[in-house]
């Protein structure tokens, strides 16, 4: 590990925390370094979100390959990083997604502890509420189904449910309360802390994470990818890694990929902060709409796509409208509440609802996209999948079903039973 990234982060503690107390807080180093690009490096991951530095660290800390480069077109964190609304759940439905989340979960767990690093990982629980017999149905078909791949989850009655948060409203006419199913170990995890913790990580085992440089080309070899042209000049490589969220099949087609995946938009909201009321992750599952408190009171929340594709980040007022009233249907109490803060995130949406961490066609070059609803749970998993497949040139178990090749072959982890709709997965 070079000495100068070392020096610059030194371990936290709750000594050094009193430490920097006493003295006016005028100790704190620089979290990163702000190196200039070296000329190759072994690997080249293009995007600096929760995955690409992920990967980056976990290649060097699991891997050993300290050689190196994030690439960002912008400031860290400035992406889906910090436009997303926090949750971490494994309760999926089919084994190879319920498998893959269920690691990443795992990761979660101990993640403050490897990172040095508070992400504020709370694990108050995921309820998804269900309203008929058939999502009744539907909720024991996942739940039995998580059980036996030894994933944690409770089917409550209407009474349970109603125990567990009071104030929803059990009886509305349209749509009645009948249970939920539970995750007690789902909750919430602060993103920008991920992003920085991971940064920060990855910076002191020598990676080098290359702010304001953004990537225009792929140069190719033939059939072999040699290094990427950015606007700080070329940056050779032995691999390159793509994992840039919503702009996944952009930079794909630098390298003359053509993907199945859509690009859309997904919002999400904060409220003025109240006194804590909401005590667990909860989805309705009337209208995919899904809520949470923060630490600082306000209430998040967000559910389904903005409907059309879009690069910008904004969403549309149908929406929002659709919104506003799915959280008073669910908890009417919240009717006088002022939202604050409104975002859209940009992604990729496959046609059947999941990821793919694969190798490409061309020698060199691998994929880390497709991540529909699912890519902040995933960060970890993602980036300890993604740094085995780089490393290794073959799928680690956990991500061995999500190849890009599924949708040639008609191997399809259709999630949600969705058919092949990007829009509607």
């Amino acid at each position: 590990m070079p000495a100068q990234s070392e020096a610059i982060c030194d371990r936290y503690s709750a000594w050094h925390l009193l430490k920097e107390a006493i003295r006016g807080n005028r100790g704190w180093k620089q979290v990163w370094r702000k190196p200039e690009p070296k000329a190759r490096y072994d690997v080249v991951i293009i995007g600096g979100g929760g995955h690409g530095l992920a990967t980056a660290y976990y290649l060097a800390s699991v891997h050993g390959i300290n050689n190196v480069a994030v690439v960002e077109k912008g400031p860290i964190g400035l992406g889906n990083g910090g436009r997303n609304t926090c949750i971490v759940r494994s309760n999926y439905l089919l084994p190879s997604n319920t498998s893959f989340y269920e690691c990443s979960l795992k990761l979660w767990e101990g993640l403050e502890r490897d990172l040095n690093y508070n992400v504020m990982m709370s694990q108050r629980g995921q309820l998804s509420l269900f309203h008929s017999d058939t999502q009744h149905d539907d909720a024991v078909r996942r739940g039995n189904s998580m059980r036996m791949q030894g994933v944690d989850a409770v089917l409550l009655d209407r009474e349970g449910a109603h125990a567990m948060v009071p104030f929803v409203e059990m009886d509305n006419p349209m749509f009645p309360v009948f249970g939920g199913l539970l995750q007690p170990r789902g909750g919430t995890a602060r993103h920008d802390a991920v992003i920085w913790a991971f940064a920060r990580a990855a910076d002191r085992r020598g990676v080098d994470i290359l702010e304001h440089c953004e990537v225009t080309a792929i140069r190719r070899d033939g059939g072999r990818v040699v290094g990427v042209e950015t606007s700080r000049g070329f940056i050779g490589a032995l691999k390159v890694g793509i994992a840039v969220a919503g702009n996944t099949s952009c930079v794909a087609g630098m390298a003359g990929l053509h993907l199945p995946v859509e690009t859309h938009l997904l919002q999400g909201f904060v409220s003025e902060a109240i006194k804590p009321l909401i005590n667990c992750v909860i989805s309705f599952g009337a209208g995919h709409f899904y809520i949470s408190q923060s630490d600082k009171g306000g209430l998040v929340f967000g559910g389904d796509l903005d409907g059309y594709n879009s690069y910008s980040q904004r969403g549309n007022l149908p929406l929002v409208e659709h919104l506003m009233s799915a959280v008073v249907s669910m908890i009417p109490a919240l009717s006088r509440l002022r939202v604050l803060r409104q975002w859209a995130g940009i992604m990729d949406m496959t046609m059947d609802g999941s990821p793919f961490i694969c190798r490409t066609c061309i020698d060199g070059l691998y994929l880390n996209g497709g991540w529909c609803y699912g890519g902040f749970k995933a960060t970890p998993g993602s980036g300890w999948c993604f740094a085995y497949t780089i490393a290794k040139d073959e799928p680690h178990p956990f991500n061995a079903d999500l190849t890009i090749d599924r949708f040639r072959e008609g191997r399809m982890l259709d999630e949600r039973g969705a058919g092949p709709n990007p829009w509607a997965q």
